[in-house]
């Protein structure tokens, strides 16, 4: 579904990503682990089509800043970005309009009332909290019913109910066969959920395994990350068999 292929981003001097390589299947669910800086931000704006970059990027075989790629990506921001003159039901309706979604009004209302927004739907952006703020941001992120979906750090600023709907829908959507790319640092918030994990140190991807994998080699995956992130050698970990070129 996904295939980033030898991506690198420079900002200026500074090497944000250096040759990223790797693919995602349809149907799984992708964590990506790094501390603070690794770049695990600009590699999801580069998926997006946000960011220049070297490397070629594709989604369902599109390139993905092309019209058929962005029909089948969601994106859901670390940041919020509200506008605060609309109310939450009109931000519904600007991105429903956007899409040209006919018959949207039933899905807008089920996601509303999931993330308990309901009976916010004439309040304006600005007069959201942070939680909330998030909890709409999530709502307009899934609101086109994308193929795959980009979540940058999705469970900052959730309440523990809205943070098990989030989870829930994760498993809904892997049933129905979407693909989902989850960037945190919280490994505690993902440690359930993933097919697929990727860690991120100085702009690249240091470790690249399943779930299975990881299991028979008899680490956690947070015991993973430290000794990736702490500079403990690997043993075979970074899986190259899924980043062959041509698979979608």
């Amino acid at each position: 579904m996904l295939n980033v292929s030898h991506v690198t981003k420079k900002y200026g001097k500074l090497l944000a990503c250096n040759d990223v390589d790797f693919h995602l299947d349809p149907g799984s669910v992708t964590v990506l682990l790094g501390p603070n800086g690794a770049g695990k931000s600009t590699i999801m704006k580069s998926i997006i089509g946000f960011l220049k970059y070297e490397g070629q990027i594709t989604v369902g075989g599109f390139p993905n800043k092309t019209t058929d790629a962005r029909k089948l990506l969601g994106y859901i921001p670390e940041m919020p970005a509200l506008y605060p003159n609309l109310t939450v039901s009109e931000h519904m309706e600007f991105l429903a309009r956007a899409y040209r979604m006919t018959n949207y009004k039933e899905k807008a209302d089920a996601l509303l009332e999931r993330f308990e927004l309901s009976d916010k739907k004439k309040k304006f952006g600005d007069e959201l909290s942070k939680g909330m703020q998030q909890k709409l941001n999530l709502c307009l992120g899934l609101m086109t019913e994308p193929k795959m979906v980009l979540l940058d750090e999705p469970m900052i600023g959730l309440d523990p109910h809205a943070i098990k709907q989030l989870k829930d829908m994760f498993e809904e959507m892997r049933r129905d066969g979407k693909t989902l790319l989850v960037s945190t640092h919280i490994i505690d918030s993902v440690d359930m959920l993933w097919d697929r994990a990727l860690i991120m140190q100085t702009g690249q991807i240091k470790a690249n395994v399943t779930r299975e994998e990881l299991e028979k080699d008899g680490r956690t995956l947070e015991q993973l990350f430290f000794d990736v992130t702490e500079g403990v050698k690997q043993e075979d970990m970074q899986h190259t068999e899924a980043e062959k070129p041509g698979k979608e």
